[in-house]
């Protein structure tokens, strides 16, 4: 039926946006359709606070192609010259998001401080006006379709994507409103001071994008709720494992890397230890997905009365 074959392609469009590359090509489409309409009526009016969100839009689209590639490069199998995988591409992509949009922002302010010395009037606002609403209803959708899939995923640079086109939604209002109050004032001036107030938020977002990724190049450790996921997975096996030690975690990209010590009884059996450790790892990545779990296992130090594990060296005590 009709009614059924419009469904389901409807269904296939939107799950090929829900993933990593498919995001990111929805980002890339849609950021070019605003720098192109931005760019138009920024000629037409003479607004730089609109030609700033043009220039913010087209550092949007390096990002998106940054992030394209970097998603591309990141889910490629470990291999043996990367036996860790390439998960830390993604990092790289957003920290050169990071650096991308801290350019745009001192761009933005220089041209703004220009425009102010040497004066210029602001012609046909309404239109810029309108150009900023649409701006300001796309992103929206976009920023909020991004961050859904990196949730999903766990992409960093699609974060940072989303993020930065969060961003645009705030400056886009400014300059709508900053050009508002020159169609009802006639100060063009205020449209200047619109783009530096836009420039100094876009530094903020800039140091905020960087700060993710940066932490995942130098291995910082996972966040205290995802640690604490993985030690509730190792008390659950309290009646079988004596206790574990030297617990690391970190991150690279989207991937998570947990390594820890395992005490277990010193009569305990290889293989049943070995099926133990299988059962902790799958439950590790039950909740973290796309983890690599290691344990080293040691044998117990006959500290009995501390213990809870029922073994036989126990019972014969």
């Amino acid at each position: 039926m009709p009614g059924n074959i419009y469904t389901r392609e409807h269904r296939s469009h939107t799950q090929v946006f829900s993933t990593n590359r498919g995001a990111a090509k929805l980002l890339i489409g849609v950021v070019v359709g605003l720098i192109l309409l931005k760019l138009a009526v920024s000629w037409l009016t003479g607004s730089i606070s609109i030609l700033a969100q043009a220039a913010d839009s087209l550092l949007d689209l390096f990002a998106g192609i940054i992030t394209f590639s970097a998603i591309r490069i990141a889910v490629k199998p470990a291999d043996e010259e990367h036996p860790y995988g390439h998960g830390k591409v993604e990092d790289i992509a957003g920290v050169a998001q990071g650096l991308l949009i801290g350019v745009a922002g001192v761009l933005i302010i220089y041209s703004s401080i220009r425009r102010i010395i040497e004066g210029a009037s602001i012609e046909l606002a309404g239109v810029g006006m309108g150009v900023m609403l649409v701006s300001i209803v796309v992103s929206i959708f976009l920023s909020r379709h991004l961050l859904k899939v990196s949730r999903a995923t766990g992409s960093v640079a699609l974060e940072a994507n989303a993020r930065n086109i969060a961003a645009d939604v705030y400056s886009a209002l400014a300059v709508l409103v900053g050009l508002a109050v020159v169609r009802l004032t006639g100060l063009g001036i205020i449209d200047s001071v619109i783009a530096i107030g836009v420039a100094i938020y876009i530094l903020k977002i800039g140091y905020d994008t960087l700060r993710k990724p940066l932490s995942g190049l130098v291995d910082t450790k996972l966040a205290p709720s995802q640690e604490a996921a993985i030690k509730a997975c190792l008390m659950r096996y309290s009646q079988q494992v004596v206790g574990f030690h030297a617990l690391r975690t970190r991150r690279a990209g989207s991937q998570h890397y947990i390594d820890l010590h395992l005490v277990m009884p010193r009569d305990i059996d290889l293989k049943l230890a070995h099926e133990v450790c299988d059962q902790i790892e799958i439950e590790i990545q039950t909740r973290l997905p796309e983890s690599s779990v290691t344990i080293h296992v040691e044998p117990c130090n006959d500290e009995c009365e501390q213990c809870s594990v029922v073994c036989s060296r126990r019972q014969t005590k």
